[in-house]
């Protein structure tokens, strides 16, 4: 298939799909063409987009691919939605940053850690698909083990769970933004 022709399909495809595609699914789709042509049309399409300064970009994410917007257009498309983003406390972030980091892990093993009851957050992480029951453990009582989704990869833009922040990263991160409400300290160096 001619380049330009496959890149346009590809965009096609990308645009109308509500999910991230994998490569997988774009070879079935496009019969006769090779996963390699697929692959590389979608970096080609990736470096166009980039370098053009487009309003959208071509993103891995969730084990395939996706269009999204630049963070930088951040602000303005949150006023054309006049809405707040669904924001998560910060139980709830704890609670995922575990199960992300230690999954499959069961309730009770969540708990230790927190030293809290966690059912109503699982509960709430449930219901927005950002953890799901991936099994039982083959214990006593055979509780539910947790691991996050697909839409927990799309919602925190990771490729996949390799790219999580290591914990030095993280440590990094926080130090490096001060708190909202402490004053900043001025230099004396005049």
């Amino acid at each position: 298939m001619e380049r330009e022709r496959l890149k346009s399909l590809l965009e096609s495809l990308l645009f109308v799909a509500d999910a991230p595609v994998s490569v997988n699914q774009l070879v079935e789709v496009l019969e006769g063409v090779d996963r390699k042509e697929i692959s590389e049309g979608l970096r080609e399409l990736q470096s166009e987009y980039e370098a053009g300064g487009r309003g959208f970009r071509l993103v891995e994410v969730a084990g395939g691919f996706q269009m999204r917007t630049p963070k930088e257009h951040a602000d303005w498309i949150k006023r054309l939605y006049q809405g707040r983003p669904a924001r998560m406390s910060r139980p709830t972030l704890e609670t995922l940053a575990i199960i992300a980091y230690k999954q499959p892990i069961t309730r009770g093993e969540i708990e230790a850690i927190r030293g809290v009851d966690v059912d109503g957050v699982l509960s709430t992480l449930l219901e927005r698909r950002l953890i799901r029951i991936v099994a039982r453990k083959d214990v006593p009582g055979r509780p539910y083990l947790y691991g996050t989704t697909s839409e927990f990869l799309e919602t925190f833009n990771l490729k996949d769970l390799t790219h999580l922040p290591t914990l030095k990263e993280m440590a990094e991160m926080t130090l490096a933004q001060p708190a909202e409400n402490e004053p900043r300290q001025e230099s004396n160096d005049d």
